[in-house]
């Protein structure tokens, strides 16, 4: 424990003594951004992400306590990591952009999650808790078999070793867009500050910190949508006006055409879009086995749910409104300027000193908050999915060791992952991701699903509707059809197929009582 104090210290002195390299970044741009107390703000908050993991490391005695905090995190805290991951830098930064080139249209997306949840609290989450797992695979390997276990491990597994390179790169490109910040030095202050805290800290860290960061970043855009009105001439009529008169705020386009984004495709699309990670993603399920009950995960994922619409209407009208605010100040954009920089540079211009430090410093946190989620819940699938599963019989002391000494080779990964990013500059990396994730999301949604909703099906069968699911996707991913329609015909394929080639082959090796089920008796 020694060590991590000298970690904390050298650390923090790292930090302090970056403030001199920011400064004179931000020199670079258009005028001085960032001030000595937004440093200074950033600095301390960065140190308290710190100093919490140094503070869950004196609780952290075996891997329970390390992925699962015990399985006593309070409900509502659990609740507010969830949505704290799924809202990353990447979507706080992307949707007010996406509002401020476009229209409101995507806004249906992602409020799946509120037609999906019914099903997951009350179906899901009771039958993933009835028995302690430690992964959601391991569900996987009770209900069927190994093989599905490690399928669905293996996919996770591959998706969050790329995903945590995205994560930390294309925030780190709009965060020095708008403040002048070297690229290299955000992507390594990220990712190191992260790796450690989670190292020491384990998931409590993870959660607690993400609690920290998602309050930080929902007052930041509330205080942002005042300000930016604030500075229309005019103010809230101006601005509905002007977004009126350029269709800015449409929302809905009533088509039933599968290969544009009609209502019906944005709703079904995001419904099952929002089914893969409340269902099969490692770093949500992780949560829900964290708390104390079925009850306490249920309301936890309520939490996130609840939180997810103000939100979006929120991101959706900070895009509008800082259309509306540079349309009216074209000065104060740079011509150059990337669109998905508009939230930083706009929060560095008109914030308040110290106060816009500390946004700033939570959009880093933000970034932060995903690698942390990847890094822990990683590892947690490779000790207990792999390492505890083949390896029978393991101290603890050494599990544990295990898990900090992965968690740790996953944070470096991830970091120097991002600086190859960012030194080859190909932003097509994350479409590539975002294909892969379409390939295997939806089947794995699928098979959970499937071993959920039904008794008759079997490890083959499931296992067969997966691998057929990931091969209907590549085709499909070649047709015109609308990509938020994807994980619709990937889940749909892996529980269709993997039930039908269930009858085919007999019963399932799993005999459920009849309050397991729900569908077939």
């Amino acid at each position: 424990m020694q060590k991590f104090k000298h970690l904390f210290i050298i650390m923090s002195s790292l930090m302090l003594s970056a403030q001199c390299t920011w400064a004179q970044a931000a020199e670079d741009v258009t005028q001085a951004r960032l001030g000595k107390i937004d440093y200074a703000v950033i600095v301390v908050y960065f140190a308290v992400l710190v100093y919490m993991g140094f503070y869950f490391s004196k609780r952290e005695k075996n891997t329970e306590a390390f992925f699962l905090g015990g399985r006593k995190i309070p409900w509502w805290a659990v609740g507010i990591s969830i949505f704290g991951t799924s809202l990353s830098a990447i979507t706080y930064i992307a949707i007010p952009a996406s509002a401020f080139a476009g229209n409101w249209v995507g806004g249906f997306f992602n409020m799946g999650i509120l037609l999906v949840a019914p099903f997951v609290a009350i179906v899901y989450i009771p039958r993933l808790l009835k028995e302690k797992h430690s992964t959601a695979y391991e569900y996987l390997e009770k209900r069927f078999n190994l093989p599905t276990r490690i399928y669905g491990s293996l996919c996770f597994a591959i998706f969050q070793l790329g995903r945590m390179s995205i994560v930390l790169y294309l925030p780190a490109i709009a965060m020095t867009a708008a403040t002048g910040i070297d690229i290299y030095f955000c992507i390594i202050a990220m990712g190191v500050l992260a790796t450690l805290y989670t190292v020491l800290g384990g998931i409590e860290a993870v959660i607690w910190t993400d609690v920290i960061q998602s309050v930080v970043l929902l007052v930041g855009a509330i205080l942002a949508l005042v300000l930016i009105i604030m500075r229309i001439d005019g103010g809230l009529p101006v601005m509905i006006e002007m977004a009126n008169a350029e269709d800015k705020m449409h929302f809905a386009t009533w088509t039933w055409d599968i290969y544009s984004a009609g209502v019906l495709v944005v709703v079904v699309g995001g419904t099952f879009s929002a089914a893969y990670p409340v269902m099969a993603d490692q770093t949500v399920v992780q949560r829900y086995l964290s708390t104390s009950s079925p009850k306490e995960a249920a309301k936890a994922l309520w939490v996130n749910a609840a939180m997810t619409l103000p939100m979006q209407l929120l991101f959706f009208g900070m895009g509008t409104a800082l259309w509306v605010y540079y349309t009216t100040n074209p000065t104060e954009l740079p011509a150059d300027l990337q669109k998905d920089a508009i939230v930083p540079l706009f929060v560095v211009q008109q914030f308040p000193t110290g106060l816009k430090g500390l946004l700033i410093a939570g959009l880093f946190a933000a970034s932060m908050s995903s690698l942390d989620s990847s890094m822990n819940s990683l590892s947690s699938v490779l000790v207990n999915d792999y390492y505890k599963r083949f390896v029978p019989n393991i101290p603890e002391d050494k599990a544990l060791f295990v898990a900090r000494a992965l968690t740790l080779l996953l944070g470096v990964l991830g970091t120097l992952g991002a600086v190859y990013v960012a030194s080859t500059n190909d932003t097509t990396l994350f479409d590539k991701f975002v294909k892969l994730l379409g390939f295997v999301g939806g089947g794995l949604s699928g098979i959970f699903a499937l071993g959920t909703l039904t008794k008759r099906a079997n490890g083959i069968g499931a296992f067969t509707g997966a691998v057929v699911s990931g091969i209907l996707m590549y085709y499909t991913s070649k047709t015109e059809i609308h990509f938020y329609l994807h994980p619709v015909i990937g889940c749909m394929t892996a529980f269709i197929v993997g039930y039908v080639v269930s009858l085919i082959l007999g019963k399932s090796k799993v005999d459920l009582e009849p309050d397991q089920v729900t569908t077939d008796s």
